[in-house]
């Protein structure tokens, strides 16, 4: 493994850029190893490899894909930058990337939790009694690492034309499933589109909210008060015309609520970053959005009125930091991007890295 010296600005955090870093034995140090004198140089500004913590790692449209389509998943991430996901729920046991050193680190979230036909079609563990579900909390986090995915909203299409996103959960059950979890040493998150779900899940104690479009006033303010992170995922919420289009003939309030969140999705990830409300970036790539898309995600929040340097920082540092793992640190594995222009100006920039460096081996 050769030696490596990235120099230029290194982006260590909010306040902290160096001149250079080096990386020697898929390490990273700031003092001169040995073998420096053949070191390949390597200039621009220096990022910790991007983290996209909604990402589904083995899922495709249909649910779970093979392992070589997940290895192909996994490769478009690592090749946009992106070296830790936070797999926020797959039908397949992903556990083997563990394993894979060209494959970015994985901080896994186990199944889906759901109940029948209350989310999309082989994706979740399905639970046919909501009596289940603090159960399958602890299963799920013994399975994963460190985190369970809960499915707190789904239109409920028993309700025929008047059909509409409700909760799965009672408030009760998911107090119990939050506590089962945290209890098991992980902690909970959830998807949630609708209104209703916000306020039962903030009672829980949920620990991050999934695209959380149905947030008012009142639940961001909570939300910012208790630290608890949302996750945007604005290139997911830009399908929602499409999916309310789709809906409309059979289910035509969901549809209209559908299209109401499509429609002031900017001004609400904006209100969400102004309250103080914690952001991370996810992709929500597997599914219908392709692999490698976070940077296309970073740029739609910045369209949304994020200064550039605030959703870089929820893409790297921050997110290291909220998930628990080093960044550019003495000692820590040398995962970085290179860049030939500085993101915090430009979110651009990340379409194109100039190294992707990964365990200390470039990609």
């Amino acid at each position: 493994m050769s030696v490596l010296r990235l120099s230029g600005a290194v982006l260590v955090d909010d306040e902290t850029v160096l001149e250079e870093v080096w990386a020697a034995d898929g390490k990273l140090s700031r003092t001169r190893p040995p073998r420096a004198d053949a070191a390949t140089e390597l200039t621009g500004w220096v990022v910790p490899g991007l983290v996209d913590v909604h990402c589904h790692i083995g899922l495709g449209p249909d649910g779970a894909v093979t392992v070589e389509d997940a290895v192909a998943q996994a490769r478009a991430d690592r090749d946009a930058g992106t070296l830790l996901v936070r797999d926020a729920g797959s039908p397949m046991d992903n556990s083997w990337v563990h394993d894979r050193a060209d494959l970015p680190r994985l901080i896994r979230a186990g199944h889906h939790l759901a109940r029948p036909k209350r989310y999309l079609r082989n994706y979740a563990r399905e639970l046919d009694d909501v009596a289940e579900l603090p159960a399958a909390c602890a299963e799920e986090a013994r399975r994963g690492d460190g985190w369970v995915k809960l499915v707190a909203d789904w239109i409920d299409r028993s309700a025929g034309a008047d059909a509409d996103l409700t909760p799965l959960w009672p408030p009760e059950v998911l107090r119990d499933a939050v506590a089962a979890a945290h209890e098991a040493g992980a902690r909970v998150t959830a998807h949630t589109f609708s209104h209703e779900a916000i306020g039962p899940l903030l009672d829980a104690g949920i620990d991050g909210i999934e695209h959380g479009t149905g947030m008012d006033p009142d639940q961001i303010a909570e939300a910012a008060r208790r630290g608890i992170p949302v996750t945007p995922t604005l290139l997911q919420v830009g399908r929602f015309a499409e999916i309310a289009a789709q809906a409309d003939p059979k289910y035509p309030v969901y549809a209209a609520r559908m299209r109401r969140m499509h429609t002031c999705r900017y001004e609400h990830v904006a209100h969400l970053h102004d309250a103080g409300v914690p952001l991370l970036m996810g992709s929500d790539a597997g599914g219908t959005i392709g692999h490698g898309s976070l940077p296309a995600e970073l740029a739609e929040v910045v369209r949304a009125g994020v200064p550039a340097g605030d959703v870089l920082a929820a893409a790297s540092w921050r997110a290291r930091a909220f998930l628990g793992a080093p960044g550019i640190d003495e000692g820590a594995g040398a995962d970085v991007v290179v860049y030939d222009a500085d993101p915090r100006q430009d979110i651009s920039v990340l379409v194109k890295p100039t190294a992707v460096i990964l365990r200390g081996q470039r990609f």
